[in-house]
């Protein structure tokens, strides 16, 4: 990870990075009368002066940024209108460090501009900006304008609108409905001085110096504080981001359930990784909510126990061997299969053609030694080099990790990159043609993505058929907060042929073998209410055993203080109907402000 001091921008994701690729300029630049700051914001989300220049603009300055792509300061008109659709602040960049300070008053003249942060290319709304400033100071000292309280009360319940059908499913041109939609009371209130109190920490803080909260106590909320995202229409409106303008050290080191005891207030600003933030001139005090990893209980003599981990890019150079190891022994209590994803090859993201990862795995697998754990051994297939996504050069790839003092692998040569494996059946029995092997590596659904990783193991002379995946990402979807409603998740077409592919080479060894015990497990990059997981569960022929928790304890995942699921097992029949399966979610990692990987693991327990 980068240190925390240099990513400030970075730091604080601040970086709507201005440029031309990313201002909309919606009409012909004409000079406008002099106007109030409720004027230019008007009552939709796209001013009604993008594109002309204004003069004299009054506001106080509420809040000043000196660092990142986006300088610049936010300014408030003290007269409000009696508009509750139109916001009363503005950001005027300066792309410098602005000369002014916090309760200044001024003028400023120039020209409204509409600044997509990330291009709009993204789907985000766009901010709206007063560009290429001329600035004069009235005076200085001034009592800023009261902050709006945002709060379960002001912030509807309905998260947005649906989009206009005549623009693709934008909310742009729509009138904003405050008192009915989440987005648009938010949108009413950008760049406005605002506060939340006592808010729970939903999102930890990260190397960006960011966190989440929600000022809504009782969304959705789990017994470990967190707020579960449990279908597309509970995004949780109640989720709020919150960065610093002041020193990232001061930043509070935040885990899920924490609290912000007291006020938190600032400009309100948009961006584009996670659309309306509180940029707080003022940050409440941290109270710790005692958050504990967790851990899971020793499999018995009888069961096998089979985890997923997500290492996040692992490769020789890193620190966290020895954390990873401790979790797996401590906490995961040694599982005897373990399916890795994001192993990286032995020199990472050295992009110089090596593929092999048997370095990478011998620190992890004398790691776990180190740390009191079995001598595990390890299966993989390496991956042709730059072909399976990921960090370039890279070369991440799923491992089978097992403990042969209690599972033995069925070796069975004739695996490689590019050859796919198929099922026969021998005695009456399912069996791989090849072991470990690929799923149809040259199908299209793996393009530029990781190819299923296919073994048999058997365990107290019982065979069960493992399939490690780690799926396409869903970079390139439309953010909760996007101009475009209900959002598009372009990612999902080459995930659900992805499942296709997987659900139909399960069927291939249940009609091999009716009973065999398989199990289909990974980075699914995906919810477990989700198309994708549909297609893997389509005819029976899997079911995610995550549905086997209560709705609130299904999550594997932080992202912009939604806890959800994105890594899963899903079981065979005769697993799932033996009613004699036990599945935890592990939670050690996406709750915890110095997680060692972004994901927490799973851990199933069944008797074969």
């Amino acid at each position: 990870m980068p240190s925390r001091s240099s990513t400030r921008l970075a730091a604080l994701t601040v970086a709507a990075v201005c440029s031309a690729a990313s201002t909309i300029a919606l009409t012909t630049p004409a000079h406008a009368d002099t106007v109030r700051i409720h004027d230019i914001q008007g009552s939709t989300r796209i001013s009604p002066y993008a594109g002309k220049t204004v003069t004299d603009v009054a506001g106080i300055v509420t809040g000043v940024r000196t660092y990142g792509s986006s300088k610049g300061f936010w300014i408030q008109d003290q007269s409000a209108d009696d508009n509750p659709a139109t916001s009363e602040g503005v950001f005027v960049f300066t792309s410098s460090a602005p000369k002014v300070a916090v309760g200044d008053s001024v003028t400023v003249s120039g020209t409204i501009a509409e600044y997509v942060p990330g291009g709009t290319s993204s789907g985000n709304q766009s901010l709206t900006e007063i560009t290429r400033p001329t600035i004069t100071v009235v005076s200085s000292g001034n009592a800023l304008p009261a902050a709006t309280k945002i709060d379960a009360k002001s912030v509807p319940a309905a998260y947005a609108p649906a989009g206009d059908t005549a623009a693709n499913g934008s909310v742009n041109s729509l009138p904003l409905q405050p008192s009915a939609y989440a987005l648009d009371r938010y949108e009413s209130l950008e760049g406005m001085n605002v506060q939340v109190s006592d808010t729970r920490v939903v999102g930890a803080s990260d190397r960006f110096t960011q966190l989440w909260v929600t000022v809504k106590p009782w969304e959705n909320r789990n017994h470990r504080g967190g707020t579960v995202y449990g279908s597309y229409t509970s995004q949780n409106t109640g989720r709020l981001q919150i960065q610093s303008l002041g020193k990232v050290a001061d930043f509070p080191a935040a885990n899920v359930g924490d609290t912000l005891t007291g006020a938190t207030s600032g400009p309100l600003d948009y961006n584009q990784f996670g659309g309306y933030t509180l940029v707080a001139n003022e940050i409440g005090t941290l109270k710790s909510g005692g958050l504990e990893r967790e851990t899971t209980r020793k499999q018995s003599r009888s069961e096998l126990a089979v985890a997923t981990y997500n290492v996040e890019n692992l490769d020789p150079s890193d620190s966290s061997f020895e954390e990873h190891a401790a979790a797996i022994v401590n906490n995961l209590q040694s599982p005897d299969i373990l399916s890795l994803e994001e192993i990286q090859d032995n020199n990472g993201a050295t992009n110089d053609g090596t593929v092999a990862a048997d370095q990478t795995m011998r620190k992890l697998i004398d790691a776990i030694a180190a740390a009191g754990g079995p001598t595990y051994d390890w299966r993989s297939i390496d991956p042709a080099d730059n072909t399976d996504g990921g960090e370039p050069g890279g070369n991440i790839r799923q491992v089978f990790l097992f403990n042969p003092e209690r599972v033995s692998f069925t070796d069975r040569a004739g695996g490689d990159a590019t050859t796919a494996v198929g099922v026969t059946k021998v005695h009456g029995r399912a069996q791989l043609t090849a072991s470990p092997g690929r799923i149809d590596p040259s199908n299209t659904a793996w393009a530029n993505s990781r190819k299923p990783l296919v073994g048999e193991f058997t365990f107290r002379g019982k065979s069960v058929f493992l399939i490690a995946n780690h799926f396409n990402s869903k970079g390139g979807d439309q953010g909760l907060t996007a101009q475009y409603q209900p959002p598009v998740r372009s990612s999902e077409t080459q995930r659900h042929a992805q499942a296709t592919a997987v659900n139909a080479f399960v069927k291939d060894i249940l009609t091999k073998q009716r009973n065999a015990d398989v199990i289909t497990l990974g980075d699914i990059n995906d919810f477990e209410f989700s198309g994708t997981t549909k297609i893997l569960e389509s005819d029976g022929a899997l079911w995610s055993a995550i549905k086997s928790l209560p709705k609130s304890e299904r999550y594997t995942y932080d992202y912009q203080g939604n806890s959800q699921v994105l890594d899963q097992i899903l079981i065979s029949p005769s697993i799932r109907y033996s009613c004699d399966f036990a599945y935890d979610s592990v939670h050690i990692n996406a709750e915890f402000n110095d997680q060692i990987s972004d994901h927490d693991p799973q851990v199933l327990r069944f008797r074969p």
